[in-house]
């Protein structure tokens, strides 16, 4: 995988407290491992109920403190040490009880204490049932957080673990990792790269400024623990967009799917997995981004079960079944506050009209269409061609190499973009 955004220095603390949502930070742990972060766990006692501290222990490759005074530090005073450690905290799940605690200043367990001590960014991730979420006082603290200088990434709506309906639901835990990386994004320590410019492809200014999401590689979608489908795409084209929208002075977030790629320097690059890991990382980045572009090869099908065990073959035939995945596009296409949407379409036959068919049924501005399956361009190639569809247009790029190829794209974009907003402006 690319390196993205450099962070690999950066120390994170996740402190879990007791609510069902604790095992959503597993992954989240194994996330933050994955971008080369230094993790370290503490917990609640109650947290211990849920989840066991073996098993952030395994995934963050060290032990996991659930007391507040440990007689193996030296000093008994390993809470004010993991404060001084941390370049960031993470409370997640964070209950309602902990939530009152932190808005008061109160240290009576081993996170609350580490949080009042510390001098670094804290991250709240609130997770209760719905109707302790809507409470007045619940509200209160949350607002008495956020004036202490806390980030609170607010809980999603959706069916809990009681059974009601409502917000309360922890964030995703892709969507954790997404603040936290944009955290250190705006941290004026961090200096971005100079982005080395190809004069064959000179197109510096032309997106100055400008916020650009972009959505690259493939998905894979498990089956059991050894296996997984997917698809042939290499997330060549995705990476060239996100140089090339840096070369013309973008400022870009990156969402790509497992590919054997470096990612360029000063992109905020989010790896994911799934296609509902990256639904959740580009539905939370979109609302605050003026283009999207989704060059990824996202699975329109997963898995209705996940095997915990490897699939055995000595029965002979296995029947697989499969349900649709959420459509990143038409939602992306949905929000109230939207981006310029651009999309690709990878076709077989009938390239034109299945491309303005995805242009129409899904909302967006622009489709990107090429063909696939044959001797020249397309899925894990160098080089490629595209038929290019808006509302009030076409045009053909020739086949290039990719990276001249998402030039001219970029190009166009901002084209059709400009002239969208004239449009709009003018009436």
């Amino acid at each position: 995988m690319g390196e993205g955004l450099t962070i690999n220095a950066k120390k994170i603390l996740v402190a879990v407290c007791g609510g069902i949502a604790a095992y959503k930070v597993a992954e989240l742990v194994r996330l933050l491992r994955k971008q080369t972060m230094q993790v370290r766990v503490v917990m609640t006692q109650s947290a211990c109920e849920f989840i066991t501290p073996l098993t952030f222990q395994a995934l963050s490759g060290h032990p996991v403190q659930t007391r507040l005074l440990d007689e193996q530090q030296e000093n008994s005073m390993g809470h004010i040490n993991l404060a001084r450690w941390a370049d960031v905290i993470i409370v997640a799940p964070a209950t309602a009880n902990m939530m009152a605690k932190l808005s008061y200043g109160l240290a009576d367990d081993l996170i609350s204490t580490l949080c009042l001590a510390a001098n670094c960014p804290i991250y709240v991730a609130p997770a209760m049932n719905q109707s302790m979420w809507q409470k007045a006082v619940t509200q209160e603290n949350l607002a008495r957080l956020e004036q202490h200088g806390m980030v609170i990434i607010p809980p999603e709506a959706g069916e809990q673990a009681c059974g009601e309906i409502g917000i309360g639901r922890m964030a995703e835990p892709v969507v954790i990792l997404q603040q936290i990386q944009q955290g250190f994004l705006k941290s004026p320590e961090r200096v971005i790269e100079n982005v080395p410019l190809d004069e064959k492809h000179l197109t510096t200014g032309l997106l100055k400024g400008v916020k650009v999401l972009i959505s690259a590689g493939p998905t894979r979608e498990p089956l059991d623990p050894v296996r997984f489908l997917t698809n042939r795409s290499s997330g060549k084209m995705g990476y060239a967009l996100a140089e090339a929208a840096l070369q013309a002075g973008a400022i870009v977030t990156l969402v790509s799917g497992p590919v054997q790629l470096k990612a360029p320097a000063a992109v905020l690059l989010i790896e994911v997995e799934t296609a509902e890991q990256m639904y959740q990382a580009v539905l939370s980045a979109a609302p605050q981004q003026a283009i999207y572009i989704g060059a990824a090869a996202v699975a329109d099908y997963t898995p209705v079960q996940v095997e915990g065990q490897k699939i055995k073959t000595e029965g002979g035939e296995n029947t697989l079944f499969l349900q649709k995945t959420k459509d990143i596009l038409a939602s992306v296409a949905a929000l109230k506050q939207r981006p310029f949407v651009v999309g690709f379409a990878a076709e077989t036959d009938q390239l034109e009209v299945y491309a303005k068919g995805k242009l129409l049924r899904k909302g967006i501005d622009l489709i990107a269409a090429n063909w696939v399956g044959q001797k020249q361009g397309g899925f894990d190639k160098d080089e490629n061609a595209l038929h290019v569809f808006w509302h009030e247009g076409e045009k053909k790029l020739a086949m290039t190499d990719k990276k001249t190829l998402a030039h001219q794209l970029i190009e166009l974009i901002m084209e059709r973009m400009n002239e969208k907003n004239t449009a709009k402006n003018s009436g």
